[in-house]
Formats: C-alpha cells, structure tokens, sequence
C-alpha cells in the first residue's frame, strides 16, 4: 500500500465494522486482499460506518459491495452524498443481477412463422389505425357541414390546384401514351382474326371502366398522397401542429378536411380527363394504323359503348380520392418529429395508396362482373 496516500483500514470495534481511506483503483489489490480476510468474519449484526471513507471510483466501489453485499450496505446509504450513494447503487444492481439465459436455438421455420405473426399484426394494426381516423375525419365532416363559419374555403381551392389543375397535363399525358399502347397491341392481336375494328372496343372499355380511374388514382398516390404526407410531417416536426392544439384549434379540421375534399373533387375530373385521352391516344393509332377514319371511331363509340361503362368508371374515383386522402394525412401525423420519419412515413404513405387502390380496383371489377353490370 502506498504511503502518500490514505491508510485502507477496515476495523471491527464490538458491533461497528470501520471503514476508511481511499477505495481507488490504485490501492484495488491491497483492498481485494483485505475484503477476502474480512468478508468471513462479518454477520448480519454489525453496524457499517463509512463516514471516514476517502475516495471512492468505480473499483474501489465493486470492492465494497462485495464486501457488504447488498443487505448491509442498504441501509448506510443515506449517509452517503448524492454521488456515491448512485455509484454504489448502480454496482449493487449490476453485481446482483441474475445471469442471462442463453438465447434459445431458432429454426427457420420458426422465423417464418415470427415474421408472418409480425407481419399481420403489422397490417391489423395499420388498418385499426386507418379506421379510427376516418371515422375521426367523417365526424369533422359532419360538424364541420352544419357550420360555414368553419369551412377553409381558401384552403381547398389552393389544394384543389396544387392536386387537381397542376396534375392535368402528366394525367393526359400518360393516359394518352398508354391509350396508344394498348391499342396498338390489341390491333396487333386482333389483325390476325381479321377483328381489327374491335380495338375501338377495347380501349373504350378499358378505359371507361379500368384504365382511366386506375391510372389517375395511381398517380394521385404517388404525387398528391406523399405531399399531403410530407406537408403535415413537416408542421408535426416542427411543432405547428402542437400549436394549432394550443391555439384552440382542431388539426383535422384545419388540416385533413380541405385536403380530402380537394382530392374528392379532383379525382373524379382529372379520371374524366383520363379517360378521354386515353380513348384519343387509341384513336390516333387506329386513324394512323388500321385505316380506320376518325369518323368511323366514333360511330363505333357511340353505337357500342353504353354509358353504364363510363359510370361504373367514374363512380370508384371518389373512393379512391377519400381513401388516397386519408392515407396521406394520416402517415403525415405519424411523423415522429425528424427528416428521417418524414422519409420513412411518406414513402408508407405511397405504397399503401397504392397497394390499397389496386385491392380495391380489381375486388370492384370482380364484383361488377358478378353482377353483369
């Protein structure tokens, strides 16, 4: 032990066990040796005295609660300052603490089967979530419908061009490119049963019915949906929207509603659009390929394709637009509060519009079948 520095003692005066000096890594082998001579000889009875302990670190501590052990050293802790009182606490807990069961062999059956069980509660949690804010937002809906005082006008309209007139010309453009392309293929297919005037037929009912609002819809998840989600992740990382809170405000109202209306009204006319440039894009390839004049195209039209087509069409697009809508707003206020959520959310946002768009386009085309509608 060294002499500069303060005597280790450890004495036992009747009931009193003594401890004093400096506990410090630098004296750690002349304390082992002493805690080990001393540790036999103690009972339950002794009363601990550490008010002239000296320095006290890390292993000097691991010392003493070996020496003591938890039972004694509990109740002298209080006359300890603030600092050690923690220290010692910490090791107590550490050094008692159980040893760890080793970790249990896996198969890989048995990770399929975790992750499927995740997986689903995933899902079941995603789509609870999903219907308790659409049942929040349709009762803001309600409220808000009696009262005009809280209607955002000014707000829907800005939505309405930013989601609806701003998307026009990629919704034309697309609808009109792959309006060609499938008549290009089907007259392609049909030329070899002389059937070629029947790729009026077919694009007019692809597009009535399926392409037009597909289409749309699935643009409207990839551009509108992850706008909605990043505008709103954005005021959640940035507080706005505890402040709207704090003002008094409602957030869905002020938030959700004027973006679902807007969507609600740009949908249906921006699948109207769709389906009349795809039907031009398929004109264009018959009146350039097939020698079919553009009189005759729509003579065909009119004679062939009943309005019910067009209705069946148009009548999905205001539940794609609620539930795109929805979906956006709600993975926005999920957000967690940095640009790594606002990433992560957004690109959710887009996959389960999409994903969600296409489920319910092909359930609403098998059952109109069904129905011979």
């Amino acid at each position: 032990m060294s002499k500069d520095a303060k005597t280790q003692q450890i004495l036992l005066q009747g009931q009193q066990l003594r401890l004093s000096g400096d506990w410090t890594l630098k004296h750690y082998a002349h304390l082992r040796q002493q805690a080990a001579l001393w540790q036999p000889k103690l009972n339950q009875q002794l009363e601990i005295d550490l008010r002239n302990l000296g320095q006290l670190d890390t292993a000097g501590a691991s010392v003493l609660v070996e020496l003591l052990g938890p039972e004694r050293l509990q109740p002298v802790l209080d006359t300890l300052n603030a600092e050690r009182r923690a220290l010692l606490e910490t090791l107590a807990t550490a050094l008692t603490e159980p040893p760890q069961k080793p970790q249990p062999s896996r198969y890989a059956l048995g990770d399929v089967l975790e992750h499927i069980g995740i997986t689903l509660k995933y899902l079941w949690d995603l789509g609870y979530a999903l219907l308790g804010f659409m049942g929040l937002t349709l009762s803001s809906l309600v409220r808000a419908f009696f009262r005009p005082n809280r209607w955002r006008i000014t707000s829907m309209i800005s939505h309405i061009e930013q989601c609806g007139l701003n998307a026009v010309p990629i919704v034309a453009l697309l609808t009109f490119m792959v309006g060609a392309v499938v008549a290009f293929l089907g007259a392609t297919v049909l030329a070899n049963f002389g059937a070629s005037i029947y790729t009026i037929d077919l694009v007019a009912f692809s597009f009535l019915r399926e392409f037009g609002v597909l289409l749309t819809a699935i643009l409207m998840a990839g551009r509108t949906a992850s706008a909605f989600t990043a505008q709103i992740g954005s005021m959640k990382a940035n507080e706005e929207v505890d402040a709207i809170r704090t003002l008094g405000l409602d957030p869905i109202e002020l938030l959700v509603l004027p973006r679902v209306l807007a969507l609600l009204i740009s949908l249906p006319l921006l699948t109207f659009i769709g389906m009349l440039c795809g039907i031009l894009g398929g004109a264009v390839v018959c009146v350039w390929s097939l020698d079919i004049s553009a009189t005759m195209y729509w003579a065909a039209l009119q004679n062939d394709i009943e309005v019910r087509h067009f209705i069946i069409g148009l009548v999905k697009a205001p539940l794609f637009a609620f539930l795109i809508a929805i979906i956006g707003c709600l993975e926005g206020f999920k957000v967690a509060g940095s640009a790594q959520s606002v990433g992560a959310h957004t690109t959710s946002a887009v996959v389960q519009s999409i994903f969600i768009v296409i489920l319910l386009d092909a359930l609403a085309a098998l059952f109109f079948m069904e129905m011979g509608w």
